[in-house]
């Protein structure tokens, strides 16, 4: 591979976390020559990638370069370069000191974000800090005219929407903001207005004047990003601020080490879209995959076609993470995407960090084996690394043999000249052996010990599993078969592990490339440079709009084309590439459509029609396509280095050595292979080893590999065993964690085939839906958290199924359900579950729920304030077979979705369904959705057997019994310790008064508790009862939250557990009740008072403020998040999404563009949270003004009673809701309302804080 002689040296340079790797051309070499040096060794060098190259050029020129020298320039033509100086700095925090502007009213837009938790269990809400220190809120602002509204003084923004300029900007009232600023030492800014996407004026003159009084650098999100969504752009801009100095900084040191100016040496760096960029085009938003988009480029250039036919996955294992991407004849890029916490907007390719590589950190938890996701890192990094580091993957396979330590640099110890350590590896195995094995004998003492061998093999076997689970999910996602696939494996760990994982992952090819383990600097050399330019066009697809996209896309096209010039590329070895970014009308989900070739027939409309069907399995008939984007991408051709092919050698393979390695079963003597000694057409059965490089590629038993004729490994792979023989007896403990992460797997599977098949914005885009699968007798297995009210809850339903329906289910049947009464949890979550036949014989179900919005009711979006009775909530279905035998019984669904209860009704009309096409497409979905959990549970009996597959459901559910007994073991000694006793009783009050009382009996010895809500009041008349599967969830999510460790949420979470609720009461109220607000309020109060009586953090907020606004034309639903309660160590969080819930925010943008409203303030309400040693997190505050007259409705709570404090910390504050009419009138509207305001009217809503923990 590489180039014939050149007169120059080249150099392609990836700096990674761990390694810099280096290839170099090299004056009359026709071979590479390729160098790995640590990224950082402050003790030798200052700058690896310079200190590679000066021990390059001194090796091969024969000068002496001192390192304190400059390098000199004459004899190199060109250096390439992907950098984690970025990456680094965002995930360190050590970027530049910046300050955001933002406008008036939404100073707090980027840290609210989508107000989701990023671990719904995690009760202290870690989310990633700010990137600014500073907010200035600019007094300016603009806003879209709407359909209907006088033109009057509107101008036409860039995207082709009327915008109104309401308040230009105060620049005399920045200036002394400006000026404090400056005398703080910040000289930074991003700039992030509302509607800038369309209409940049305001932001150009807050940069004109910043720059004016001395800032550095101004970002602004206009230019970064002209997308609309305040959030992201922000976001963008906020890391382009932080992280550009820091870039411009570090690439101004490494130019300044070589000779003359930086004009002298041909420098071009790699961008996160795949493509080059010279020094001063390289900026930190587009920075943050500069490493791994070299190794896309290397692999997809030099295997896709020259090497196979079929699509690649790329599976990128190194020291510090594992990359996977996709191939198929063109870069897959994502407009969005979210590093170290913070979310860029820009084109990007898609690469998903899937597992931390082989610095993946081993343990053994509640008796089963565990990899990462935490990682050691490089520094200490894995015992054998002499730092005194943890058990790691990379340690595994050094017992193994996989990782052979005399081909592996001897850069280890005080003098960096020792190898990996052997001898305390094995040491440290030895310690775990001990645990392992005393946990196996109190299980079953006749059972034989694991050698260190095994235990190691184990790890390894988790860890591939571990890492096929998300390859699995992203493939699946874009409704591509992974099978399909081949896998392109590099990286320093890929080989080891490519056998093992393309037979779980049903593929039957693997590639290995000659430069696997450099492939991301190899592919440097590949890559062309990329000018991306795109403007926002708000417009419906027709030919009219067609017409002028064209135009658009025409003068995109000339400055792209001048941009390339300017860099010295000529016309003949430029090429553009078109594209408009589209959706259907009423959804979220564009896609970016590249202009159809010539003579294909088809226009955009058709091609976004091939591929939105193709990605989510459907289209949507008689729905407008809308433009939301023109984006014109230009690639400047480089050509440099061309894969070079070999003649066919007819001699035998000629084996180096042979090395000791350990299969599954057992040590094997194993040839050993050195590549560079493999010629084109040698092929090795396996068992065997390829050293390539630093890299060890392992071929296993019954796989053969192949050189080619481009000098790469092709390995083919032979099909996994039909059926794998393991003891259903007692639970193996590696296959528990395999089982777990099946399970899981299939259920987020199904999840994935939900979210991509389904039609509504609810479960599409704010995620509200959860799937699981349950053993035969209806106990869940698995289940897929996304909404935590969810969880768990579902098993009720499938059992209530079972015993109503009996011997009446048959192969073919599907059920659908969602009355309280039977396991449901209010009325817009409609479950669909599914039994699953085995020769005749019942083995398992698989369910799936949704929040459907609109099922009738009398209130349009199915949440109606004052409902007193389930019938006016909508349409309540106990058991209907939505599918019999096989045939959809779309006739039945209608009709009880558009006539809710009419059977308890006479006389007394309730409306039906709005929306009965959405709600018969995403009742398609979730059948879809169970169908392919199905089919991958009949995947999993065919390897495994179903009496295995049947043992292993039941193994995962007393795996995570005993998680949650230990659990309640150290809680209750902690509670006896503390209250010299294992009772506690704790209560609180809904805002009506009606009290939620509790009693937690804890027994130490048992690890069990008892959870009694004897004393609760009665049903109430009005919708806040609770079913008894929603008071079941809430405490399945509060034990979860309470183990804190990542355990399956099945049902032996709760078998410790004892749950009495009084029959009558509004926790298990009668079947005629109105419980649309017992799952979004009650299900909060239940949260925090078991939360309270285990005392592990103070009251949240206590309720999801559900707002519901509409008319006969449209309807809109949100939750909006408010205060967390603290903690024994931490404040609690503010404005996020609290326990229950985990649904996102629209974005103001957005907001206003599709909805008749205008959004004053989206803030945190300061002060709100409560005191105390450790705060209460603040609520937030939201005012709505409403264009023209609607009916609002308002469901929420925590407007009488406060969220309590704990040990002494202050209550947080409460919530408030007010109208305030357009004549100044200001009325206050209580927790729960129905009211129709007029063009003019702004609703006010102050979201409750959490509660403080501890005195003050």
């Amino acid at each position: 591979m590489g180039s014939d002689a050149v007169e120059k040296f080249r150099f392609c340079i990836d700096r990674g976390g761990t390694f810099t790797d280096i290839y170099a051309e090299v004056p009359g070499r026709s071979e590479g020559y390729v160098m790995k040096l640590l990224s950082v060794d402050p003790s030798n060098y200052d700058d690896a990638p310079i200190e590679g190259i000066r021990r390059i050029l001194e090796e091969f020129s024969g000068e002496k370069i001192p390192r304190s020298s400059k390098i000199p320039t004459g004899k190199i033509e060109w250096i390439r370069m992907g950098t984690t100086v970025a990456t680094n700095a965002l995930l360190e925090r050590k970027g530049e000191r910046i300050a955001l502007c933002v406008t008036r009213g939404f100073r707090d837009l980027l840290q609210i974000g989508n107000q989701a938790r990023p671990n719904i269990f995690d009760l202290k809400v870690s989310k990633p800090s700010n990137l600014y220190e500073e907010v200035i809120e600019v007094d300016e602002r603009v806003e879209l005219v709407q359909d209907g509204e006088g033109g009057g003084s509107s101008v036409e923004g860039i995207s082709g929407e009327l915008v109104r300029v309401a308040k230009p900007v105060d620049v005399e009232a920045l200036k002394p903001l400006f000026k404090g600023l400056l005398e703080k030492g910040i000289r930074c800014l991003a700039v992030v207005l509302m509607h800038s996407y369309t209409y940049p004026h305001h932001e150009l003159v807050v940069e004109k004047l910043a720059l004016q009084m001395g800032f550095k650098h101004v970002s602004l999100s206009s230019s970064l990003t002209p997308m609309v969504r305040a959030v992201p752009r922000g976001l963008t801009a906020s890391v382009d601020a932080y992280l550009t100095p820091v870039i411009k900084e570090y690439l101004s040191g490494f130019m300044s080490r070589f000779e003359g100016d930086s004009e002298q040496v041909n420098v071009l760096f790699m961008q996160s879209d795949g493509g080059l960029a010279p020094e001063r085009r390289f900026s930190g938003h587009k920075a943050v995959l500069s490493g791994p988009a070299g190794g896309v480029v290397g692999y997809s250039q030099t295997l896709f076609e020259l090497e196979t036919k079929k699509p690649l996955i790329g599976f990128d294992m190194g020291g510090t993470s594992t990359d996977v991407s996709r191939y198929d004849g063109s870069y897959e890029q994502v407009l969005e995407t979210q590093i170290a916490g913070a979310i860029i907007q820009a084109p990007q390719l898609d690469i998903n960090t899937v597992a931390a590589g082989g610095g993946s950190k081993l343990k053994f938890q509640f008796g089963a084996f565990k990899v990462g996701p935490e990682s050691v890192g490089a520094h200490p990094g894995p015992v054998c690394y002499r730092k005194g580091g943890e058990l790691a993957i990379t340690d595994a396979n050094l017992i193994l043999g996989t990782v052979i330590p005399e081909y592996f640099p001897s850069i280890f110890g005080p003098n960096e000249d020792m190898p990996l350590d052997y001898e305390a590896t094995r040491r440290a195995f030895e310690d775990l052996a001990d645990e392992i094995n005393s946990h196996r004998k109190s299980q079953d003492p006749s059972v034989k010990d694991m050698t260190v061998e095994e235990i190691a093999l184990g790890f390894v076997n988790v860890a591939n599993e571990t890492m096929c689970r998300p390859i699995r999910q992203l493939t699946e996602m874009k409704g591509h078969d992974t099978k399909n696939h081949a896998l392109a494996c590099f990286g320093g760990a890929g080989p080891q592990h490519a056998c093992a994982m393309a037979r779980s992952l049903g593929m039957s090819e693997v590639l290995v490339h000659r430069y696997c383990g450099i492939l991301s600097a190899y592919g440097m050399g590949l890559a062309d440079v990329i000018e991306d330019l795109q403007e926002p066009y708000s417009a419906v697809y027709n030919a009219n709009s067609a017409a002028e996209a064209s135009r658009r896309e025409s003068l995109l096209v000339k400055q792209v084309k001048d941009k390339l010039k300017e860099q010295g590329f000529g016309d003949e070895s430029i090429k553009t590439d078109s594209y408009l970014n589209l959706r259907y009308e009423g959804t979220d989900t564009a896609i970016m459509v590249k202009q159809p070739e010539q003579g294909s027939g088809n226009d955009y409309a058709a091609e976004f029609e091939k591929l939105f069907q193709q990605e989510y399995g459907f289209k949507l008939l008689n729905r407008k396509i809308l433009i939301c984007d023109v984006r014109v991408q230009g690639v400047g051709g480089t050509n440099i280095l061309k894969p070079r092919e070999s003649t066919p050698i007819s001699t035998k393979p000629v084996q180096e050595s042979s090395c000791q390695i350990y299969f599954s079963y057992g040590w094997q003597e194993t040839p050993l292979y050195k590549l560079e000694n493999l010629g084109y057409g040698h092929v090795l059965e396996g068992p065997a080893v390829i050293m390539n490089g630093n890299s060890t590629v392992i071929i296993e038993k019954d796989c053969k590999a192949v050189v080619t004729k481009y000098g790469n490994i092709k390995i083919e792979i032979s099909a996994a065993p039909s059926t794998v023989e393991i003891s259903e007896e007692v639970a193996d403990v590696v296959q528990l964690s395999i089982f777990n992460h099946r399970f899981m797997g299939i259920a987020e599977q199904m999840g994935r085939t939900l979210q991509r098949t389904s039609i509504s914005t609810n479960i599409k885009e704010r995620l509200d839906f959860s799937c699981a699968l349950f053993g035969p007798d209806g106990g869940l297995v698995a289940n897929a958290p996304h909404v935590p009210v969810h969880l768990g809850a579902m098993s009720s339903t499938v059992r209530w199924q079972l015993n109503y329906w009996g011997d009446n289910l048959h192969e073919g049947d599907v059920l659908v359900t969602n009355h309280p009464c039977s396991g449901g949890s209010h009325l817009p979550d409609i479950t669909v579950v599914t039994p699953v036949f085995d020769n005749g014989k019942l083995v398992f179900f698989v369910a799936s729920r949704g929040h459907h919005a609109e099922i009738g009711g009398i209130t349009p979006g199915s949440m109606p304030p004052f409902s007193k009775c389930i019938w006016e909530e909508g349409a309540a279905i106990k058991a209907f077979k939505l599918v019999e035998r096989g045939v959809f019984q779309e006739e039945g669904i209608i009709q009880l979705l558009q006539s809710p209860c009419s059977e308890e009704l006479s006389g007394y009309n309730i409306p039906g369904t709005r929306r009965i096409q959405d709600n018969l497409s995403d009742l398609h979905a979730q059948v879809a959705a169970n169908q392919r959990g199905i089919a991958l549970i009949k995947e999993l009996i065919n390897q495994y057997g179903l009496v295995t597959v049947q043992s292993y459901m039941s193994h995962v559910q007393k795996n995570a019994e005993v998680a949650v007994r230990e659990m309640l073991k150290a809680v209750a000694s902690r509670v006896q310790k503390e209250n010299g006793s294992c009772v506690i009783e704790d209560e609180d009050y809904m805002d009506d008064g009606s009290v939620l009382h509790l009693k937690l009996t804890l027994d130490a010895s048992k690890g069990e508790a008892t959870i009694d809500f004897e004393g609760t009041s009665p049903e109430v008349y009005g919708n806040w009862n609770a079913p008894e599967a929603v008071t079941t969830a809430a405490v399945i999510y509060c034990l979860r939250c309470l183990v804190d460790v990542d355990i399956p949420l099945n049902q032996g979470c709760l078998a410790p557990v004892k749950i009495l609720i009084p029959k009558g009461s509004f926790l298990s109220p009668s079947n005629k009740a109105a419980v649309v607000g017992g799952n979004v309020l009650t299900s909060q109060r239940v949260t925090d008072v078991v939360l309270m009586a285990f005392q592990a953090c103070a009251c949240s907020q206590g309720c999801m403020n559900n707002l519901t606004f509409g008319d006969d034309t449209f309807g809109y639903y949100e939750t909006i998040g408010g205060g967390c309660g603290a903690g024994s160590t931490w404040d609690g969080t503010s404005g996020v999404q609290c326990h229950m819930t985990n649904t996102r925010m629209t974005d103001p943008e957005i907001f206003e563009q599709r909805y008749p409203v205008l959004l004053h303030r989206f803030s945190i309400r300061e002060n709100s949270g409560g005191s105390g040693f450790h705060r209460g997190g603040d609520g937030l505050v939201r005012d709505i003004e409403f264009r023209r007259p609607i009916v609002v409705s308002i469901l929420s709570e925590r407007r009488v009673r406060a969220p309590r404090g704990l040990k002494g910390g202050a209550n947080g504050t409460r919530g408030a809701n007010y109208l305030v009419r357009k004549g100044g009138r200001k009325i206050y509207l209580g927790g729960k309302n129905t009211i129709t305001v007029s063009a003019g009217d702004i609703l006010q809503i102050f979201t409750p804080g959490g509660g403080g923990f501890g005195s003050p």
